[in-house]
């Protein structure tokens, strides 16, 4: 079977954007080595609205990998405000966070991050645990998602009885569970081979043509083109920030 295609940017869908899910205004962090003060971002202005589709790049060293750590609530600015769904990220306390990581923003991320010993429903079904639902309404919901993303008949295996992109439609499943605000989604092609990456690909442009946010952090440019917008960092600072070509 030929693999997808992204199609051109001419006939791709660019939906209109939603409310404000994401503002982050003059954000700055600062971690320290030794002696030596580390400026990993300098003052960042972003704004993200629901049902984008976004990419952010960067080389080593640009702020990548902390900038999607504070979208993703994994860690807090030094100075500056970041609010997500209006709520002050800077002033939450740890189980605050933990809470709008649960409920609010999807994981994805390149090692796929799944329980080795648990089948591909469980896994799915463990931020449903956190949040408490009953195990009827989990495993509803857990295997309805599953199907969604087209492993309805491999729930009951585990990962290591799954290819490389079975493994990434788990790990996406369990993003969506919860319907999140945002699908956060580090290098999410990394591990698997180029045809698999075209699939799971094709599977994000899926999920944003159904009203889905989704924020791609990578450092490829063809899997960057597959978003709608492009936020390229440097030092720390946004240097560009635009429509994907």
């Amino acid at each position: 079977m030929t693999p997808p295609t992204v199609p051109a940017s001419a006939s791709r869908t660019v939906r209109p954007a939603g409310a404000l899910v994401i503002e982050i205004e003059g954000v700055t962090k600062l971690y320290k080595m030794g002696e030596e003060i580390i400026h990993a971002l300098r003052g960042v202005q972003l704004k993200i609205h629901r049902n984008e589709y976004l990419a952010i790049m960067g080389p080593s060293g640009s702020g990548k990998s902390t900038l999607m750590n504070m979208l993703g609530c994994l860690d807090t600015p030094t100075s500056g405000r970041y609010e997500f769904n209006s709520k002050n990220v800077a002033t939450m306390t740890d189980d605050e966070l933990a809470e709008i990581r649960n409920r609010e923003i999807g994981f994805v991320f390149q090692t796929f991050n799944l329980l080795p010993r648990s089948n591909a429903l469980s896994n799915v079904e463990l931020p449903l645990i956190y949040a408490g639902l009953s195990p009827h309404v989990r495993h509803e919901r857990a295997t309805q998602t599953l199907h969604d993303v087209g492993l309805g008949e491999r729930m009951n295996h585990k990962p290591n009885e799954l290819s490389g992109g079975q493994r990434q439609r788990v790990a996406i499943a369990r993003a969506l569970v919860n319907h999140p605000s945002i699908i956060l989604a580090d290098e999410p092609t990394g591990n698997l081979d180029s045809k698999t990456g075209v699939e799971i690909m094709a599977l994000f442009e899926e999920l944003y043509e159904q009203g889905n946010t989704i924020i791609v952090v990578t450092h490829e440019e063809e899997i960057a083109r597959h978003a709608r917008r492009i936020i390229r960092l440097r030092d720390g600072l946004i240097e560009s920030d635009g429509a994907a070509e």
